[in-house]
């Protein structure tokens, strides 16, 4: 088993918090995480009818049972619970009392963010991160093949090909999360949009473009996409809005939180597809930004993530806005180009505060007489 960053995080929220919510894609993790941290307590899937027809029809007697805590799986099933637990973490002085996992992000909804706040720890887990393959010896040399499988464990430590696991991923969170997420009718529709996003991949958000391929109103591919965010499916890079230059662009950028979703969607289901694949850079991108983004929770960092661009063509991918700010160019080439600075060099010019970096598919490390860090893809973590 790979040994997740975040364990050790967890075990401090569960030393300072009452209850813990440890959320994420479906299948990242979580379940293993928790009852490998908290290995004593009981666990309970809400997955299991049983189970959750007795939570929804007496929770009280349901929570009573776990006098010393257990772990709930998947608890947004039960949506009531939240209430019950409130006044079970009042009445207690334990820590790490309830450890509570979903496969969407069931605190953003605001009663319950009302109902818990202050009795809750909060750890976000997303699929394997590259430092994580790393650390357990299992970070392959070839990128192309670890945009192709992605980062779910289940395919990583079982060895399952990605052309069968992904197919049953998309069909269980249609049937399961997106069916309890929200009342979509048309899952035909809902699957097609899931398909054009991975299309428009590393790209501005373009309602109207999505609305028309869809055959849907822009106010239902808003909806549907919101859905898509809270169930870990596509994440929105923000634009950074400090003002460099008036005309900036204010649209966000589309990424997935795993490549090997994309690249499914985009049926791409071989590493050597990649090579001379149109998608090979926006992928390349993509596996970055999670990257970093999967560090950033791994730590409980706040989301920090931006790209920058105005509307001349100048363009920075990642921006990380921490107390000093990093820009990021990300190339998926592996000889280098004088063109691969261009942003870089700009946006100095703008920020001299700011460390510029990039990330690229080559091998070497070395820093440019400009200051900018070179830095390979498998090492820049």
């Amino acid at each position: 088993m790979i040994k997740r960053v975040a364990e050790s995080r967890l075990k401090k929220l569960a030393s300072t918090f009452r209850s813990v919510a440890v959320v994420g894609p479906r299948q990242s993790g979580k379940t293993t995480l928790c009852r490998t941290v908290f290995p004593k307590k009981p666990y309970v899937s809400l997955e299991n009818p049983d189970m959750a027809e007795f939570a929804k029809s007496d929770t009280r007697a349901f929570l009573a049972q776990f006098k010393d805590g257990a772990i709930l799986d998947e608890v947004q099933r039960v949506p009531q619970i939240f209430s019950y637990l409130q006044q079970v973490l009042d009445e207690t002085k334990k820590r790490g009392l309830f450890i509570l996992t979903g496969s969407n992000n069931f605190l953003l909804q605001e009663n319950i963010t009302q109902t818990l706040a202050g009795r809750i720890g909060y750890q976000q887990l997303l699929p394997l991160s590259l430092q994580e393959l790393k650390l357990a010896d299992k970070l392959k040399k070839d990128v192309n093949w670890h945009l192709v499988h992605g980062g779910y464990p289940e395919v990583l430590a079982k060895k399952i090909k990605p052309t069968e696991w992904y197919p049953a991923y998309v069909q269980t969170y249609v049937e399961r999360d997106v069916r309890q997420l929200k009342s979509i009718g048309n899952l035909t529709a809902f699957t097609k949009l899931v398909r054009l996003c991975a299309g428009r991949t590393g790209q501005l958000l373009n309602m109207t473009s999505l609305a028309v391929d869809c055959g849907l109103d822009q106010k239902t591919v808003a909806a549907w996409l919101a859905v898509l965010q809270s169930s870990f499916i596509v994440y929105l890079l923000r634009p950074y809005h400090k003002n460099f230059n008036k005309r900036l662009v204010k649209t966000p950028k589309l990424y997935f939180y795993d490549t090997g979703l994309a690249c499914w969607l985009l049926g791409i289901t071989q590493p050597n597809e990649l090579l001379a694949h149109q998608a090979k850079g926006v992928l390349f991108e993509n596996m970055v930004v999670i990257e970093m983004l999967k560090q950033r929770m791994n730590k409980g960092l706040p989301d920090n993530l931006y790209f920058w661009r105005d509307k001349t063509g100048h363009e920075i991918d990642l921006l990380v806005d921490d107390k000093k700010p990093i820009a990021y160019e990300l190339k998926s080439g592996q000889t280098l180009s004088p063109e691969f600075y261009k942003g870089l060099d700009f946006f100095q010019t703008l920020e001299p505060n700011a460390a510029t970096k990039l990330i690229w598919g080559g091998t070497h490390q070395f820093l440019k007489n400009s200051g900018t860090e070179i830095l390979p893809w498998d090492a820049f973590f």
